[in-house]
């Protein structure tokens, strides 16, 4: 086992849960920073050369979980996991997000629905399921073309 350690948190116009959209037909278009801690700054090199990032977060105010839940866009329950809820054995939150800039160790990206001051555990880039012509793949499409 770990025990994980934010390497920043997120800066979200999202003060309480009532306020991200939710269910079906749910729209993530808020926009919001990554603000990454000075110690973890350097593992952004090369980060802008991506068009969205998987964000890896910590569901830090939810407690306890059931394994079989009712969401907000169905009246029937289902299988924790089959849902996004917060209320999880382990508390991990995941979100793709659109790198819109950077500065320095902000991150400025659109698609969060996470709560403001949330820890972020963790960020990758996303590579696959974006359509050709939206997806830049940075650092590693210059290595593929290096290598023929």
């Amino acid at each position: 086992m770990f025990t994980p350690q934010p390497i920043g948190f997120v800066r979200s116009p999202f003060k309480n849960t009532e306020a991200i959209p939710k269910g079906l037909g749910a729209r993530h278009e808020a926009e919001g920073v990554l603000d990454i801690l000075p110690a973890f700054r350097l593992g952004l090199t090369d980060i802008d050369g991506y068009s969205h990032l998987i964000v890896l977060w910590a569901f830090d105010r939810s407690e306890g979980f059931d394994l079989m839940v009712t969401p907000p866009s169905d009246d029937r329950p289902h299988g924790l996991f089959t849902t996004r809820s917060p209320r999880r054995p382990n508390p991990i939150g995941l979100t793709i997000v659109e790198l819109l800039g950077r500065q320095g160790g902000e991150l400025r990206v659109r698609g969060v629905d996470m709560l403001d001051g949330t820890p972020i555990l963790d960020i990758k880039p996303y590579l696959s399921s974006i359509p050709a012509e939206k997806l830049r793949r940075g650092w590693l499409a210059e290595a593929e073309a290096r290598k023929g």
